[in-house]
């Protein structure tokens, strides 16, 4: 792990978003609620909170972190995809980038297990570190045309 024992402790910010493609009747059978293991928006939302909570685990490297916010939404994008998008928050020495991106991705996961009963053909991604503040790099947020800001 990187040694962020000198680093001033600020409020940190991540935003991560992450798409999941699929048949437009799938996305139906979600909105509608219809399948057969539950409401995916809310198990998959809750998924994503616990996989950020759970991030050190899961990445060998990452720092163990209290996060003091996570807010994951899940929408339809269109009428074959869903957006995610995790906001995660700690006042600490280091940031909560994989915390969010964690979120986002364990959800699309989720929800890629909830439907493949009924569509196979789902296609995870992008997934992508949107925004991010605190700390000596400053803010970034993410240029669509490759670029940062």
């Amino acid at each position: 792990m990187v040694d962020v024992s000198a680093k001033d402790v600020t409020v940190r910010e991540a935003r991560a978003v992450g798409h999941i493609s699929m048949e437009p009747e799938t996305l139906r059978l979600i909105l509608d609620q219809k399948l057969a293991k539950g409401n995916v928006f809310e198990v998959a939302r809750l998924a994503g909170i616990m996989a950020a909570k759970q991030t050190a685990q899961l990445i060998p490297l990452c720092h163990p972190l209290g996060l003091e916010s996570i807010d994951l939404t899940l929408r339809p994008a269109d009428d074959r995809s869903l957006r995610l998008e995790a906001t995660t928050r700690i006042l600490a020495k280091t940031g909560v980038e994989m915390e969010a991106l964690t979120a986002v991705s364990v959800a699309a996961l989720t929800i890629y297990d909830m439907c493949k009963a009924v569509d196979r053909s789902m296609v995870i991604g992008p997934i992508a570190l949107e925004e991010k503040s605190g700390g000596r790099s400053g803010h970034y947020q993410r240029s669509h045309s490759g670029r940062t800001e």
